[in-house]
């Protein structure tokens, strides 16, 4: 008896010891599982953070992919898309600047009807500014509740950067709308943004009824979508919607050093399936948590926007056009009249490009309670 007891003991002990070192290896290494495009399971872990940042890590730093270097003419590629094929596995980052109440928890979440969604680099202060003060201001209209989130990066380590990523800092104390994850914010990244904004979404904000996903340079009359939005026939965001600037019958850029410049070695076939201008689009929470599970199993492409287009096609579904979205501007119908006349404005959804005080200026205008507009037509 007393020899069972000691038996007994001795192992007790030994699944203690066991189960304080599985505790402490996933404590200290966390990886995640992926399928590849052939169907494999294939481990993934996260990019090297910037050395400047102090934030205590859950995730292991990102090993490069040395064999992407055997892609055939590989040395022959500009050095972004090299960088961009040794790290396209990254998926996951230290998540530094959070919101996790933004939309009053996951579970009271289907009470924002609008969620916007902006891109925004840390250097972009003025135009974060302006938008807080304008369109992306935090508001009932309708009785709708819009909320917003900024979404970032970080930059290239150097004097200015920490200056920089220091006021996104302090800006998300002041008004605590700012996700920022530990990768460098270029136009590469970009997909980065859509992804880990949505992973963000799947666990905080799962039932937001819409979202706008936009650049911080766009106009966005906000109150013109929502009431967009509330006109819709039954759907209250339950339902597949993703409506914008609709392209299609496009394929990638060949040309070496344009912006868009897409290589065989990233994407071999010469078509995009159709996808809506990234400046901005709308989509539904349901179709946003379709592009989220459906983006496990697609690998990462550099464009988001076509990325967004290629999720929605895996997933059976389909953009559409919005003639009041506008990511390529609008055609003002003569050259003597203002470009920026409100009554040009005051119907749209969405226009890019445009500058924070001309943003402040055209926002003002188009609320004056004054304004008449005749029947102004643009394209």
């Amino acid at each position: 008896m007393r020899r069972m007891r000691t038996r007994e003991f001795m192992v007790a002990v030994a699944l203690g010891v066991l189960f304080l070192h599985l505790c402490n290896y996933f404590s200290d290494q966390k990886t995640i599982w992926l399928h590849n495009n052939e169907g494999k399971v294939e481990e993934n872990q996260i990019w090297q953070p910037n050395k400047n940042s102090t934030y205590i890590f859950s995730w292991s730093a990102c090993q490069q992919n040395t064999f992407a270097a055997n892609t055939t003419d590989f040395n022959y590629l500009p050095e972004h898309i090299q960088n961009f094929l040794y790290y396209r596995h990254c998926r996951h980052f230290p998540m530094l600047l959070n919101v996790p109440d933004k939309c009053g928890g996951a579970n009271k979440s289907a009470d924002v009807f609008l969620l916007l969604v902006i891109k925004s680099s840390p250097r972009n202060y003025e135009r974060r500014e302006v938008l807080r003060k304008t369109w992306a201001k935090e508001r009932l209209h309708n009785g709708k509740k819009i909320h917003r989130v900024f979404i970032s990066g970080t930059t290239d380590i150097s004097s200015e950067t920490v200056r920089q990523n220091k006021l996104l800092e302090l800006e998300h104390h002041e008004y605590n709308d700012i996700l920022q994850w530990d990768f460098v914010d270029t136009f590469l990244n970009l997909t980065l943004k859509q992804i880990l904004f949505l992973e963000w979404m799947e666990r905080n904000c799962p039932n937001a009824r819409f979202l706008l996903n936009g650049d911080d340079d766009v106009f966005a009359n906000t109150d013109n979508m929502v009431e967009y939005l509330q006109s819709l026939k039954d759907n209250d965001g339950g339902k597949h919607l993703f409506a914008g600037h609709l392209i299609q019958n496009v394929g990638p850029i060949r040309l070496y050093g344009n912006k868009y410049f897409i290589p065989v070695q990233v994407y071999v076939p010469e078509s995009y399936p159709p996808y809506c201008g990234g400046g901005g689009f709308l989509l539904s929470g349901y179709t946003a948590m379709v592009i989220y599970n459906v983006s496990q199993y697609i690998t990462i492409f550099p464009i988001d926007d076509v990325y967004m287009g290629m999720c929605l096609a895996k997933a059976g579904l389909s953009p559409v056009s919005h003639m009041g979205v506008k990511t390529a501007g609008i055609n003002i119908p003569s050259s003597k009249v203002d470009d920026y006349d409100p009554c040009y404005y005051k119907d749209m959804l969405l226009v890019h490009r445009f500058i924070p005080g001309t943003t402040y200026l055209l926002w003002q205008k188009i609320h004056d309670p004054d304004l008449k507009c005749e029947n102004t037509l643009v394209s």
